[in-house]
């Protein structure tokens, strides 16, 4: 439940747009977060990141929980990319700023991924839910 709220957090910070248009009152707590967005994307990458590994491991719930397994791993493939999106800053300041090519290639990602931020976002928010809803179904 906790992937699935984190990951509904996540997405609604990756795309203010699609929550200032419903609720404009929201836009001074987004701006309260933003200071921080770099740091929230970084932290999201590494456990999107983990989750994957986790779901790889795991790969014995296909048998006993295969819905469960799927979820699992498309939230955690969501928050990994939205990780990457938000905190790409920093994770070019902090990991790859003495490697040119490993620069270039997170530079590349990034121009084939930020198109689709916004897509990724509300695929998150509704990965999210169906994670938090899943998890009193399946567990």
């Amino acid at each position: 439940m906790i992937y699935g709220i984190s990951l509904v957090f996540l997405s609604i910070v990756a795309v203010p747009s699609l929550i200032l248009a419903k609720k404009p009152n929201a836009k001074e707590l987004l701006e309260k977060i933003e200071p921080y967005q770099g740091w929230i994307g970084l932290i999201f990458c590494i456990w999107g990141i983990w989750g994957i590994i986790s779901a790889i491991l795991n790969l014995g719930w296909l048998t006993t929980a295969p819905i469960w397994w799927v979820t699992f791993l498309a939230g955690s493939v969501v928050e990994a990319v939205l990780g990457f999106m938000l905190g790409y800053g920093m994770i070019n300041k902090l990991f790859l700023s003495k490697n040119a090519d490993a620069k270039e290639k997170a530079e590349q990602l990034r121009g084939k991924i930020a198109p689709k931020q916004g897509k990724f976002g509300i695929l998150g928010i509704i990965v999210g839910v169906w994670m938090i809803v899943a998890s009193f179904l399946f567990i």
